[in-house]
This record gives C-alpha cells, structure tokens and sequence, in this order.
C-alpha cells in the first residue's frame, strides 16, 4: 500500500526559507509524478510543483517559481521541497501526492504539513 508522509513544516518570519520531505513507500515510483499541493484557510487546494521521478523533470505555479526547488532522493524514495524568500501567503496545508504513468489524476496523498509564515 502506497503511504506518503510529509514532514519539516512550522512557523518562519517572512523572508526565511522552510524544506519540507515527502517519504514515499509502498511500490516502487518508476515513471510516477510527484506533487506538491497547498492548501490555505478558506481556499481551495492549488497546485505548487511537481518532478517527475524517473528524469527528474519539474515543472512550478507561478507563485513560487525562482522561491521554491523540488528536488528527488531515488535512493531514499524521497521528495524535497525547498522554499526560499517566504511570504505569508504562503501560510497553508502542504500535502504531497503520487500520481502513476498515464493517469490524469493524483491517486495517492499525504496528511500534509503546516507551513506558517508570520509577517
């Protein structure tokens, strides 16, 4: 059974930098995406990256392009994501999810971590 745990979130002043983990286990992720999502009070939930785990391709929402790197540890089954130069709109559930080859959806979630920037 697919598990994603996230890990790493808190409370940081605007301007600092947080990295949040994803463990992933269960299978094996050849050829899956990994996302992050966020999820702020009141808000639905927005895509923030993804990395594709075999090649290593990325792709970030505009909000946090040049402020946030994904990044992949094959060897742990991990996904990272740093994030720099924080804003309190940032403040929100950061979830990370799986999402196999071909399928159009994220089939697989974490319980999320909160990220709190403080103005």
């Amino acid at each position: 059974q697919v598990q994603l745990v996230e890990s790493g979130g808190g409370l940081v002043q605007a301007g600092g930098s947080l990295r949040l983990s994803c463990a992933a286990s269960g299978r094996t992720f050849d050829g899956y995406t990994m996302g992050w999502f966020r999820q702020a009070p009141g808000k639905d939930r927005e895509f923030v990256t993804l990395i594709t785990w075999s090649d290593g391709y990325t792709y970030y929402a505009d909000s946090v392009k040049g402020r946030f790197t994904i990044s992949r540890d094959n060897a742990k089954n991990t996904v990272n994501l740093q994030m720099n130069s924080l804003k309190p709109e940032d403040t929100a559930v950061y979830y990370c999810a799986t999402r196999p080859p071909g399928a159009k959806t994220y089939s697989y979630w974490g319980q999320g971590t909160q990220v709190t920037v403080s103005s």
